[in-house]
């Protein structure tokens, strides 16, 4: 496995439409891998393909229950909703107030590229659609309500 180069806001391929995922290479195996060791040496949450600079439509969720692949999501059923601080490993030292559903229903293929619906709650329904957006080239920022705040210490 190897760690990859989280790309930041201003960097092209996060406003880009991900490609969708045809079949299950070696390679896709190896970025996904990739992309969960990511996310873990950089204490995130969740990380999407064009946060490493692959415009394919893939991101990896961990909410403290073990890794959740995602292929080719689609949300098919939203719930409710929850207003929350958020941040993304793209916008570093930054957070802000965003609404995202309280329940969220996924369509996706799963690591073994298997059909299989996913649903999620509170913390992981809005893990789910900030990495989903991310694949339509949407940032947490897009959403954001008032200002960013800085999550430096000072």
């Amino acid at each position: 496995m190897a760690l990859r180069k989280i790309r930041e806001m201003g960097e092209d391929c996060l406003r880009c439409t991900c490609k969708e995922v045809t079949e299950l290479t070696p390679r896709i195996l190896e970025l996904i891998d990739d992309m969960v060791d990511t996310m873990y040496d950089a204490d995130g949450v969740g990380l999407a393909a064009p946060q490493v600079g692959v415009r394919k439509r893939i991101a990896v969720i961990d909410v403290g229950e073990g890794p959740v692949v995602l292929i080719n999501p689609e949300i098919i059923y939203t719930e409710g909703e929850q207003t929350g601080m958020e941040g993304c490993l793209s916008v570093p030292g930054k957070a802000g107030q965003v609404t995202r559903p309280m329940k969220v229903k996924v369509k996706t293929r799963n690591e073994a590229f298997e059909w299989v619906e996913i649903e999620g709650e509170e913390l992981f329904a809005r893990a789910l659609v900030h990495e989903i957006e991310h694949l339509d080239g949407i940032l947490y920022v897009d959403r954001v309500e008032g200002e960013l705040q800085s999550t430096e210490e000072e």
